[in-house]
């Protein structure tokens, strides 16, 4: 299979790695960059194809495409593919605004093709137990979830204002996973935030630190949390408690939080560091997953309309915050007819 990777960064080196060492893929990976010398390096480690630009990826016969380039170039990217009758994988978020992702979703439906979103904790072992947990009745009725999401350290200075602000960046994954593992809507929001932090947080109307509460159509009640700044380390969990039982996602000895109790566990000798770490086999798995579905040989685990509820709720706590008030998710533009 032929498939041809935008993006050349972070992500795009660790998704081509993973891409050529699949058996479908192999030596028939075709990458490309804004910067072409990052292109041809990465290509040349991998035993890939470098092309010059954008344009070969859609002139040279691929069988799909995976966007892993900036996020302001994702909503064109996806069209474009869509017009090619390509699959396409793109790493969220599909724009940084709700028209422009509609929009997009718009040309993939024209199309009648495949777009896959990169929310890679559906593919991750303890969120997966969690979701077979709760449908199976073995928590009972679910009354109160508790997610958060800490990075050890903020992003560059440069990339803050480029990334659609700490709901829509960062917690847009927490968002998902409340949908997913319940099967649930959520149906309002209150959030806050803070900027208390370094000040390039403020130079970018962006916050360091925020929180939200969210009520689900079944009454459940959610709390989400999320920082730029947990020393510790990277910290993703979630609690999730029933009648009958509760259950924790993220809790390992690699966890980066102590306990003050005697006979409590001892704190993390190696604490996760970053999402590529705690999360690697799940993002290798999420594409295996959508060679498969190019393959014809599943359904989509995460398609376009899936990630736009998710960016509903980000925008419906980004409303909250600014207007220090709950917001219903029925006031937020592209909900389900």
């Amino acid at each position: 299979m032929r498939i041809g990777l935008i993006g050349a960064g972070r992500i795009g080196t660790f998704h081509a790695t993973t891409l050529s060492r699949h058996r479908e893929v192999g030596g028939s990976l075709i990458v490309t960059d804004a910067d072409t010398a990052r292109a041809q390096e990465l290509a040349d480690r991998l035993g890939a194809t470098a092309a010059p630009s954008v344009d070969e990826i859609f002139t040279w016969g691929v069988d799909a495409v995976v966007i892993t380039a900036a996020t302001s170039a994702h909503a064109e990217l996806i069209g474009r593919a869509a017009r090619s009758g390509l699959p396409v994988f793109c790493e969220k978020p599909i724009a940084l605004d709700l028209p422009g992702t509609l929009a997009a979703l718009a040309e993939v439906d024209a199309a009648g093709t495949v777009l896959q979103l990169g929310f890679q904790r559906r593919f991750d072992s303890g969120y997966t137990a969690a979701r077979e947990a709760v449908r199976s009745g073995q928590l009972g009725r679910l009354h109160t979830i508790r997610a958060m999401t800490s990075d050890q350290s903020p992003p560059p200075a440069g990339y803050l204002p480029l990334s659609g602000g700490l709901y829509r960046d960062c917690l847009v994954h927490d968002f998902d996973m409340i949908r997913w593992v319940t099967g649930r809507e959520v149906v309002d929001v209150y959030a806050t935030g803070s900027d208390a932090g370094p000040a390039m947080f403020r130079e970018a109307h962006d916050i360091d630190t925020a929180a939200a509460v969210l009520t689900l159509d079944d009454g459940t009640l959610a709390t989400v949390t999320a920082t730029r700044l947990n020393g510790a380390g990277y910290d993703v969990r979630m609690e999730l408690s029933g009648e009958l039982d509760q259950i924790g996602v993220g809790l390992d000895d690699r966890t980066p939080i102590a306990s003050t109790e005697p006979a409590g566990p001892p704190a993390a000798d190696k604490p996760w560091t970053g999402f590529l770490e705690r999360f690697g086999p799940a993002y290798e798995a999420e594409l295996a997953a959508f060679v498969d579905l190019v393959r014809g040989e599943r359904t989509n685990p995460c398609d376009g309309r899936e990630a736009l509820h998710a960016l509903r709720i980000a925008e419906a706590c980004e409303l909250s915050r600014h207007e220090r008030r709950p917001v219903r998710l029925a006031e937020i533009p592209g909900g389900r007819d």
